[in-house]
């Protein structure tokens, strides 16, 4: 019976196509305040989320900052940056670290992974990046390398330490940046692929994070060929709602999501976040997890989320 499977073995059952359990996982996603970003303060906040809300997948957010670089200005700029080695890293691999001895045994540890793009965004400005790829790509292509290469340092050691695997984001793509342009598919997508190809060769879960944090999409086709063994996305995409079926469906792995991350698991009370819940919950399949479009805010009650998270849960038992 489901019940007394892990919750490891639940969520990844849902890989199982032939096979799928009944049960219905379900995790949502917070940042917590600066106090709990580091150290042994933010593996008990984790833990204290997890155990509090029922979740079903350990998330570790990463909350350090990647270093900016002013002296990155102008094209020729781009050959300076850096690869940021091992150490750079070391206060979140000590926290990624304790979660896995902490939480493994029992469900899925996987990590935040943020994309080169947005990467490159805190390090020279979002404006910046977005002027030299469209501008300048060859050049700034240059800097995109030296930043998935620090970045890929980062990944190997995670993996080394025992993650499961990673919540992959991809940003550049949204219709207010780049959109599915040819600038997009030439300049930002293959360090995308670099990251998320090597996550998927070596990792047993991995989730593709189409992010809506910053813009929405028309058109999300140029995410369909990306690895990933769930996605994670909004349901609405340009004048178009999908269900979740029809996501997974396109993308030809489970779904994760259903509510959006701003309306009523945010604004609403907890009776609520049960009934928009059940809606979902009645029109989706097996292949289903429970979840936000993207990390909701960090003032949002946690009660909101551990309604959701029991909602799932009953409603398998009840199947």
């Amino acid at each position: 019976m489901s019940n007394q499977k892990s919750k490891r073995d639940l969520v990844l059952g849902l890989l199982d196509s032939d096979n799928p359990d009944s049960y219905i996982p379900a995790g949502f996603f917070t940042h917590f305040d600066p106090e709990y970003h580091t150290g042994q303060a933010a593996v008990d906040k984790h833990l204290e989320f997890v155990e509090y809300t029922g979740m079903d997948i350990v998330k570790i957010q990463y909350e350090a900052q990647f270093p900016a670089h002013p002296e990155i200005q102008h094209p020729e700029d781009w050959s300076k940056m850096p690869v940021h080695g091992i150490d750079y890293y070391a206060e979140a691999l000590k926290v990624i670290e304790g979660l896995v001895n902490a939480a493994s045994k029992d469900a899925l540890v996987i990590v935040t992974l943020y994309s080169p793009f947005m990467l490159a965004g805190r390090a020279v400005g979002n404006e910046r990046i977005l002027e030299h790829l469209k501008t300048v790509p060859e050049q700034t292509a240059v800097g995109m390398q030296a930043i998935t290469d620090s970045w890929l340092l980062f990944i190997r050691e995670c993996i080394r330490l025992g993650v499961d695997g990673f919540y992959a984001a991809t940003l550049g793509g949204e219709t207010n940046r780049l959109g599915n342009s040819e600038t997009f598919r030439k300049y930002v997508k293959p360090f995308d692929l670099q990251v998320m190809n090597e996550i998927n060769e070596k990792c047993t879960f991995n989730i593709l994070h189409v992010c809506d944090f910053t813009g929405s999409y028309d058109d999300i086709s140029q995410f369909l060929d990306y690895p990933g063994h769930v996605v994670n996305c909004s349901l609405n995409v340009g004048s178009k709602q999908f269900t979740p079926d029809e996501l997974s469906e396109m993308f030809n792995r489970p779904f994760m999501g259903g509510l959006d991350r701003l309306a009523v698991i945010s604004s609403g009370n907890p009776e609520q976040v049960r009934e928009e819940s059940l809606k979902l919950l009645n029109g989706a399949s097996n292949r289903f997890i429970l979840a936000a479009s993207c990390t909701i805010p960090g003032e949002v009650s946690w009660d909101n989320m551990r309604t959701a998270i029991q909602t799932a849960h009953e409603f398998a038992d009840q199947r």
